[in-house]
């Protein structure tokens, strides 16, 4: 399974970002080799809307499994995901990559959809 946070950096003890489309980085957690990876989304600070589907697309490009982020997705980027099997989770803006996912773990998350 594939959990993709959006972050402020590129480590577990790495800020969660609150922010979905305009996160700083999308840290991608493969479950099964247990490998992070980090996706620079930098681009995004010199668009002015549009950020949410594009950052929906990087979901369905990663192949994610599961978004955990803090404020949660915006209406067009909502429906891009929900043609998904994405689950995306909400609540985790005021913690580290690390405590974000021993929240899912213990079903502490908001599920938006």
């Amino acid at each position: 399974m594939k959990i993709v946070f959006t972050a402020q950096g590129e480590g577990w003890e790495s800020p969660m970002d609150p922010r979905f489309g305009r996160a700083k980085m999308f840290l991608v957690y493969d479950e099964a080799t247990d490998r992070l990876e980090a996706i620079d989304n930098s681009e995004t600070d010199s668009m002015d809307h549009g950020v949410g589907n594009q950052a929906s697309k990087k979901m369905i490009t990663v192949g994610a499994d599961i978004v955990i982020t803090g404020n949660g997705a915006g209406e067009k980027a909502l429906k891009i995901l929900k043609t998904t099997q994405i689950a995306f989770y909400t609540g985790a803006g005021d913690m580290s990559v690390k405590e974000a996912y021993r929240a899912y773990k213990k079903n502490r998350l908001q599920k938006q959809y």
